[in-house]
């Protein structure tokens, strides 16, 4: 499902009418977004919001109560099966999710992993590379992010490199996607600055499009070619930063941004 296979102005992510309910709580409501393929989009809001939830869905650690998801040209939430759509079931997600790669605000690393078996894990599993080749594609990976000699070391041994392996891991699946979700609120604040120094270096050398939950509205500015802004499970605004740092056009979206520079 490389972005390359996409007809002409498809988008990469589509969300289609979805609602997300956890019992009586509504999430997500009738939430219609695209993201094109190589595009860089920041969601912000308060806590709460849905945000996190729409990173939940597309890596299928949630599914859709009403409406669709789309990757890549290929149904998410959905198969066809006997003529009919359904919900997709585990395989069919898989299929999917090969080529969508995720970064916790948490790590999520094997602790009793070395860097090298969390890096080569999912691409040998997964993608069916060999374990030299694996191997090698982690060198690489570890080398662009500044760790190239903690091949061996575990992470608890890695103090403050952490999340540089995680953007290690997710880029090992060579995704078409790659999904952030507060990749900084967990970090030390003199690591911040280069975690996202990283992540521009990458999202400005490689075609891949990106959906970034982020608290940092610096990091949302200088990085998104689009911000959206979430509120009660709705966007209510969705415009290019410049844009929706100077001049929001929603009273909501204001009085947000404007709590976040005060605090």
């Amino acid at each position: 499902m490389p972005s390359a296979d996409l007809p002409s102005g498809e988008p990469m992510i589509v969300f289609d009418g979805v609602e997300k309910r956890f019992g009586d709580n509504v999430v997500l409501s009738e939430l219609n977004f695209t993201v094109a393929p190589g595009e860089h989009v920041c969601l912000i809001g308060p806590s709460g919001s849905g945000k996190t939830t729409i990173l939940r869905l597309l890596m299928t650690l949630e599914k859709v109560d009403r409406g669709s998801i789309s990757v890549g040209g290929k149904s998410l939430s959905h198969m066809e099966k006997g003529g009919k759509l359904v919900p997709a079931d585990d395989k069919h997600c898989r299929e999917v999710r090969k080529h969508i790669g995720m970064v916790f605000q948490q790590f999520n690393l094997f602790p009793n992993m070395t860097v090298r078996g969390n890096l080569i894990e999912a691409p040998t599993r997964v993608l069916g590379l060999s374990k030299e080749e694996a191997t090698a594609r982690a060198q690489e990976l570890l080398d662009l992010v500044g760790l190239g000699d903690r091949m061996d070391a575990h992470p608890t041994q890695l103090s403050g490199g952490q999340q540089r392996v995680a953007i290690a891991r997710a880029l090992a699946m060579r995704p078409d996607v790659l999904l952030l979700d507060e990749v900084t609120s967990a970090l030390d604040p003199e690591l911040v600055a280069g975690v996202l120094k990283l992540l521009r270096d990458i999202g400005s050398t490689t075609d891949i499009t990106f959906l970034c939950v982020t608290h940092e509205m610096g990091f949302a500015r200088d990085f998104s070619d689009r911000v959206m802004m979430f509120d009660g499970g709705r966007v209510i605004e969705d415009a290019a930063p410049e844009k929706l740092f100077t001049e929001p056009g929603h009273e909501r979206t204001q009085a947000f941004l404007q709590a976040v520079v005060e605090r």
